[in-house]
């Protein structure tokens, strides 16, 4: 008979079920508060129900968060016999019973990664589900209806752009045509496969292996075969022509799967027509190694399909609220510390940002200029904006501020190291002090930057990325810039340098070097061994020939996020930034001779 077994306390602290139904029990943990939203979060192949642990304990804090073990998987019981025990219909059944026992009545909101996203997208297109479901989360999964869909569009109506489609995905599906042939997936499941697969998921995804994946995985493996076996070609050759979504879905597209293309979503508007998308760089476990960002986007996705008053309301909500940027899906809800934010480039690629759906942490020496940034940051699109002050070249400054970011807002996604001054005069009339303030500023800021807010990322696990603004003086030596040149010289090697020793972790760097930008620096760049008189003179006349340049700090805005999101190492932005870089390369004898001149000045 079905129905719902005792309950039990887990080991952390969740609270454990048993939901009788067709033939077998499955595992259901629960976390939160009941009365609080549902949001159930179904694991894919070859997991059990821990593969969310670190986004369930998150979530937990807002929501009532409900796993269950797929049938055959974790402690859940496996059908008898296996073959037809996993069709998407029984799983639909089992979702149905697992939702009437956690949260009877009231919709819940779904969320599936791998075979869960695909059995998810079976139970948000189905007529005997309307009503139960408020919300759809899919991640690394499809539908095989869509997929379907897909095939045979390309199928019947081919070209060379979609060959080359179908052709990469047949490659990246190679797994699929291994657990269709008989009993070789279970032998290497349960022999040396299931021992070493730890290992390839730390290796090749850089998956952290504390608690995942549990003791269950070679038996979960083995029986996860059906689920293959049981459903993709049937559903494959004859899809549903009536797969449409009834609830709001939220695709999130790691960037970097090795199994799916992204490809595979360019139709999914058709089938879905409440979808919000988001791009997540990185490979396909992303519920181990994302946790803090699905979480974020879950909660936000959840808490616009539950307080709008059921879906309908909800869907106009949501599809209204993501930011209008260009890179609106790969950086909705990450947050972005920009220092140097209260003018120039740093505002202008706040403002980006911002305009991108991220939240935005405004940081300069100018607390007015920082909050006033962060106001308007809040207009743009920041889903939330906070000014900070802070002079970048004191370490302890810098310290004290990361642990208030950290605590207060959370880890810092992306860094941009911005914050800089100008000095400009000859090396032997350059000062001491004139060094030090320059450093302090140019230099040591970048590095209290990296190294503290670097730190934090790295220690989080979940990759990230630096983006620090040297200049096309960097590598364009010239007799008026010793110091500044010296100054952003370092940066762009520091910046090379950590590149290299963050790829492994996931975290990219990218060195921004743009030229003559149009920026307040010349008002307040130092001119050594001159009079006041003369000092301002100088700033008057550098103010108009940037002027008349007049190349706007929206286009380095503009760099600096292309090159977080292809992850560029070094970006010349201006014509002469370019110029300079492939003359420093290939002619550097004429850049050197060019340095000789006297400035305009």
């Amino acid at each position: 008979m079905d129905g719902t077994g005792n309950d039990s306390t887990g080991n952390d602290g969740a609270r454990e079920r048993w939901v009788r139904t067709g033939g077998i029990e499955l595992c259901v943990a629960e976390w939160g508060d009941a009365a609080q939203p549902t949001v159930v979060l179904v694991h894919g192949y070859p997991d059990s129900k821990e593969v969310w642990s670190e986004v369930a304990a998150r979530l937990a804090e807002r929501f009532h968060v409900v796993l269950y073990d797929v049938r055959g998987h974790g402690r859940s019981t496996a059908p008898v016999p296996l073959r037809g025990g996993f069709t998407l219909e029984k799983l639909t059944d089992d979702f149905l019973a697992v939702v009437d026992a956690v949260s009877p009545d009231r919709p819940v909101h779904l969320v599936g990664h791998d075979w869960g996203s695909v059995q998810s997208w079976e139970f948000v297109t189905v007529k005997r589900t309307e009503g139960r479901i408020a919300s759809f989360t899919s991640m690394s999964g499809p539908s095989l209806d869509h997929f379907g869909h897909w095939i045979k569009e390309r199928m019947s109506r081919p070209t060379p752009r979609r060959v080359g489609q179908l052709l990469g995905q047949g490659a990246k599906s190679w797994y699929v045509y291994m657990l269709h042939t008989p009993a070789l997936p279970e032998l290497a499941w349960r022999g040396p496969l299931g021992k070493q697969w730890p290992k390839i998921l730390q290796r090749i995804e850089k998956v952290p292996t504390v608690d995942y994946p549990t003791s269950s995985l070679p038996s979960d493996a083995a029986h996860g075969a059906w689920l293959y076996r049981d459903n993709v070609r049937a559903r494959l050759l004859r899809p549903r022509p009536d797969a449409y979504a009834h609830v709001p879905v939220q695709l999130i597209t790691p960037t970097g799967d090795a199994f799916l293309s992204e490809r595979l979503y360019d139709d999914l508007g058709r089938w879905a027509p409440q979808l919000v998308r988001r791009a997540l760089p990185a490979k396909h476990w992303v519920p181990r190694t994302r946790p803090d960002q699905l979480a974020a986007w879950i909660s936000e996705f959840v808490t616009a399909n539950d307080d709008a008053g059921g879906p309908a309301g909800a869907a106009l909500m949501v599809r209204e609220s993501p930011a209008p940027g260009p890179y609106a899906e790969r950086f909705g809800g990450q947050l972005v510390l920009v220092t140097g934010a209260a003018s120039g480039i740093g505002r202008a690629t706040a403002f980006a940002f911002a305009e991108a759906g991220a939240r935005v942490v405004a940081v300069d020496l100018d607390a007015e200029g920082a909050a006033r940034t962060a106001d308007m940051a809040r207009l743009i699109g920041a889903p939330a904006a906070w000014g900070e002050a802070v002079d970048v070249g004191d370490e302890q400054a810098m310290e004290k501020l990361a642990g208030k970011v950290a605590a207060e807002y959370g880890i810092v996604d992306v860094l941009v190291n911005n914050a800089g001054i100008g000095l400009s005069g000859s090396f032997f009339d350059t000062t001491s002090e004139d060094w030090r303030k320059v450093l302090d500023v140019n230099l040591w800021g970048v590095i209290h930057g990296c190294r503290i807010f670097g730190r934090q990322m790295t220690e989080r696990g979940q990759g990230g990325h630096i983006v620090n603004v040297a200049s096309a003086a960097a590598y364009q030596p010239s007799r008026a810039l010793p110091a500044y040149s010296t100054s952003k010289a370092a940066v762009l090697m520091l910046s090379e340098c950590l590149r290299a020793e963050l790829a492994g972790q996931d975290i990219g760097v990218s060195a921004i070097c743009p030229g003559l930008v149009n920026t307040n620096i010349t008002a307040t760049a130092r001119f050594a061994g001159v009079s006041d008189e003369e000092q301002k003179r100088r700033r008057k006349k550098s103010s108009r020939l940037y002027g008349l340049r007049n190349y706007p700090p929206e286009k380095v805005a503009d760099a600096v996020l292309r090159a977080v999101v292809r992850n560029q190492a070094v970006v010349p932005v201006t014509p002469e930034a370019r110029s300079a870089r492939l003359m420093s390369r290939f002619t550097p004898g004429a850049l050197r001779a060019i340095a000789r001149l006297e400035p305009p000045l």
